[in-house]
């Protein structure tokens, strides 16, 4: 159709409109709104108009939206991780650990009233636990070595080994035979 896509050189009715003209669009190719259009212009001519750059600072709107349930999910990953298992989608009444989590934390919230929030904490993991839901705490990972310098340690230590059971060699006697003695 047109070789042109800029929208800034025209509106789609007038790069219509100029096909039609130079014959490049056939009259069976028209599109149907174009008879509409020419029959009922719009009061004001759609034209592209470049956005004027902002000045100054613009401040946002849209406060951020945390809720209680959102700090509780954090903890309880922080703690546990996301874990291995995965949402199962295909369920409308799927709940993920950390959903039960959070119902029962804010179960055990409203019947043992105001309580410390780490104790609180503690509390839903066991009495999840008691219901049969295993949590298993993320632990700490310890950065291993580089692997370039693991084989060099190990080397240098078989190498010394080596040194020291050259420099002094002892004479190898079988368990049944005594020891030869140097005669002079």
């Amino acid at each position: 159709m047109a070789g042109s896509r800029l929208e800034k050189l025209g509106t789609i009715f007038t790069r219509v409109q100029n096909l039609l003209r130079s014959g490049a669009m056939h009259e069976s190719q028209k599109p149907i709104w174009y008879d509409v259009y020419e029959a009922f212009p719009p009061l004001r001519e759609p034209t592209y108009r470049s956005t004027r750059p902002l000045v100054g600072k613009t401040t946002d709107t849209v406060p951020p939206i945390l809720y209680p349930e959102d700090q509780i999910r954090a903890k309880f990953y922080e703690a546990y991780g996301t874990g291995s298992g995965m949402f199962e989608l295909a369920r409308s009444n799927y709940k993920s650990t950390c959903q039960r989590f959070v119902e029962k934390y804010n179960e055990l919230k409203k019947k043992q009233g105001e309580m410390d929030e780490d104790l609180l904490f503690a509390e839903t993991g066991k009495a999840l636990l008691a219901e049969g839901l295993v949590l298993s705490r993320k632990g700490k990972k310890v950065a291993p070595l580089p692997p370039s310098t693991v084989p060099v340690l190990k080397l240098q230590e078989i190498f010394q080994q080596e040194e020291v059971s050259t420099e002094n060699p002892e004479p190898k006697t079988e368990p049944n035979e005594k020891p030869k003695e140097e005669s002079s």
